[in-house]
This record gives structure tokens, sequence and C-alpha cells, in this order.
């Protein structure tokens, strides 16, 4: 899983079809602002958390092989009501804030993990990427593709100029994944990063959009 401890590192299914490259986004707009957003591609649909995800939600994220590398361990299905509030409080691309999204089946609608994307405050360029995948549903490479989505409509459709993401390097797997899916490790920060109860190094992995090409 990539690392969502720099966070400080979903059920409206109309009619997606998978488009060439696997890929398609829908939105359903009300009051001039994006209310709501799927990426869909050929096994996954990509919605916004909701907040009856939350016990599935719990299930994964408590455990320690999913949150030792993760500052935000949620304490029991109350605390993941309200981090699915806050991750979704605002329309998707609002600068300085979290958004979250619940990883699903695209045929069966099972949570199968979430990606957070992170619009930096005052930056609209940008944007941050976290994934987290549940360990019963890790190596079918539904992190990569999920991801490969992402981007591709970051920077097709929303324009973005750079993506990046940031992960423990004790995390090998994480490492691995993001330099798969064609980012590039530009930093490692040497015990910058105070996570559950240690100082943990920072790696720094990012893709621009006039270099980046989906694997």
């Amino acid at each position: 899983m990539l690392s969502d401890h720099w966070q400080s590192v979903h059920e409206t299914h109309h009619q997606a079809q998978t488009l060439q490259n696997n890929f398609q986004a829908h939105f359903c707009v009300g009051l001039g602002k994006q209310q709501n957003i799927e990426i869909a591609t050929e096994r996954l649909l990509l919605q916004p958390l909701e907040t009856s995800d939350a016990t599935a939600l719990f299930g994964y994220r408590s455990l320690p092989e999913v949150s030792q590398y993760q500052s935000w361990i949620p304490n029991d299905v109350a605390d993941a009501e309200r981090f699915i509030a806050s991750s979704t409080a605002h329309p998707f691309d609002t600068v300085g804030t979290w958004f979250q999204f619940g990883i699903r089946g695209f045929e069966s609608g099972e949570l199968l993990g979430d990606l957070g994307v992170h619009f930096p405050d005052g930056d609209r360029q940008q944007i941050e990427l976290g994934i987290t995948v549940a360990p019963a549903h890790q190596r079918r490479g539904i992190a990569g593709e999920a991801l490969v989505a992402t981007l591709r409509y970051a920077f097709q459709s929303l324009r973005k100029h750079r993506a990046y993401a940031s992960v423990d390097p004790r995390n090998q797997a994480s490492m691995a994944l993001l330099q798969r899916i064609g980012m590039r490790q530009e930093a490692h920060f040497h015990q910058s990063v105070w996570c559950n109860g240690e100082w943990a190094d920072d790696v720094i992995f990012a893709a621009l959009a006039t270099e980046w090409h989906a694997p």
C-alpha cells in the first residue's frame, strides 16, 4: 500500500462502459459543481466513499499489515465514518482538500480499497496520490490499474501539470508499484516524518503530464 500518513499516505453507477484504454470518467453535475465523479476501468470503478463503506474500510485499514506505514488508523467503525465524511465533504478538485475514492469491483461493487487525491493549498496544477488496497485483493494489479486511470484522468481531463506520491521506503511493494506505473523517484528525506511513535523516511515519486506514459 502507498502510505497515506502524509494525508498529512463509493454508489450510483449509470451505464459505465469501457472506452479506449479501458478508461472512462462520468460526472453528475449540480449547481455548477461536480457533486459526484466516477472513473471506470475494465475491472474497477472508482467512486466517492460512502458512509455505508465504513465497516469494510475499518476492516482492512485497521489491520496491522495495512496500518504499519500509515498514521491514520481507525479505532472503530465510527472513526471510519468520520474519515469518510471529512474526505468527501468538498467537491472533487477543491484546493486544500483530500478527496477519497472507494475502489470497487466493476461487476461486484465490492469495496477493494481506497484512493485519495490531494489538491494542495494554493496550487491548482498539482495533485498528490495515496492508495490502500485490502490484503485480500492485493497482488492482482488493482492498485496499479486504479492509479494509472487516475493519472490519465488528471493529466488528460483536468490538465494537471504534475502528480506526486510519498512513501515510506521500507514499503518496498509501494516503491516498486510507483516505478512500475511510470513515476520516478525525485527525493529521499531522512527521518522527516513523525509517524506511529518514530521518525520515518519519506520518499517522493512524481510524474509530469508532459513526460508520463501509461504502462
